[in-house]
């Protein structure tokens, strides 16, 4: 059965904003999306703020918390206020009125996410933000999946399907974040996923602590290196890439020492092969190849990542606009169809995506009435 069902006629499409901050430290995500949370699915306007250096520093500072304390509760106010100012920016840049917006589906930052022991952790305050929006709020999207057995990752698949009923398979939507994820699309609609291994994260903390800027522009300090092959070599020696999916990561599950030892740019140039290659590596777990893979989120802008995947996999990789999508949009596009297939009791999570036992419906609902 493919999850990704035609439209329904009975079902009207609503406009719906999703949010999505995820695993980067780099800013949030807007989307405007009409869509009547199946096959009928029409992009609209996109916004994405930056977060100012003292803000992603107090964010990096509470990642691997598990436990609510003072500090960890002030950040999550103060991003959920950050996101309802960037939904008020974004509407008014559309025409769009709030009481125009059937429902907001808000992913939150990932601050500890540990599959492994039954644990995420997205904060975000959904009642807070469906007050000062004034619009209803879908949030906590992964914890049904998580106590249905699931991963309560990736969640993107269901989307990625949708986008792709008109494509050949089998194809490939890798999404590279923090961490990289992709969706393996079927020709009988079949859906697998799961997080492949490092994404943007290793390369962006690397520039940090080696240059002080946020992330390798361009990968101009990727491409200024050089391969360690003895150091990938040991990098791809960690034991995820050998599990069977569904399975997913937390934004800390690689540690860098193996490159500490290198120069900026040779460092740089083997965290690079590192995403690529266990995007490369993931292939061992698909029934058959995909002949095209399309790219979304922020690694597709650099072009050593992108180089990287092509010499690797050697079938076409493209980004997703490609399709006529927007690459930077697609992720919080997704949460926003997610959150009209919740206000319509249709699940979001599948076996083949998440591992959950069965298909479940993912959110809870902070209204304004």
């Amino acid at each position: 059965m493919n999850p990704a069902a035609p439209p329904n006629d009975n079902h009207s499409r609503v406009l719906a904003v999703g949010l999505m901050s995820g695993t980067s430290l780099d800013g949030i995500d807007a989307a405007l999306l009409d869509t009547d949370g199946e096959g009928a699915i029409q992009g609209r306007d996109f916004l994405s703020e930056s977060y100012d250096d003292e803000f992603a520093g107090r964010l990096r500072g509470i990642l691997g918390r598990t436990e609510p304390d003072p500090e960890t509760r002030e950040v999550e106010r103060e991003l959920t206020l950050r996101h309802a100012g960037l939904v008020e920016r974004l509407l008014a840049a559309a025409g769009v009125g709030a009481d125009a917006v059937r429902v907001v589906g808000f992913h939150g930052h990932t601050i500890h996410h540990a599959p492994d022991t039954g644990f995420t952790w997205q904060i975000g305050d959904g009642p807070l933000l469906a007050r000062e929006m004034g619009i209803d709020v879908v949030f906590d999207l992964r914890a049904a999946d998580m106590e249905g057995g699931g991963e309560g990752a990736p969640l993107a698949p269901i989307f990625h399907a949708a986008l792709a009923a008109d494509l050949d398979p089998p194809t490939a939507v890798l999404n590279i974040g923090g961490v990289a994820n992709l969706t393996w699309i079927g020709g009988d609609g079949e859906l697998i996923a799961f997080d492949t291994g490092p994404g943007n994260a290793l390369i962006d903390d690397w520039t940090r602590r080696r240059t002080g800027e946020g992330f390798d522009k361009d990968g101009a300090l990727a491409k200024a290196g050089r391969v360690d092959r003895t150091v990938l070599a040991q990098l791809l020696m960690h034991p995820y890439f050998d599990r069977a999916p569904p399975k997913s990561l937390d934004r800390n599950e690689f540690d860098s020492a193996p490159v500490e030892g290198l120069s900026a740019k040779d460092g740089a140039a083997t965290l690079v092969a590192f995403t690529a290659s266990a995007i490369a590596k993931a292939r061992d777990h698909m029934p058959t190849s995909p002949s095209r893979w399309l790219v979304s989120g922020g690694g597709r802008r650099n072009p050593a990542i992108m180089t990287a995947l092509r010499d690797e996999l050697a079938v076409p990789v493209a980004p997703i606009e490609d399709i006529g999508w927007n690459g930077d949009a697609v992720e919080a596009q997704a949460f926003a169809y997610f959150a009209v297939r919740r206000l319509r009791d249709l699940p979001i999570s599948f076996p083949g995506t998440t591992g959950v036992n069965v298909p479940t419906i993912g959110g809870n609902i902070a209204r304004t009435d």
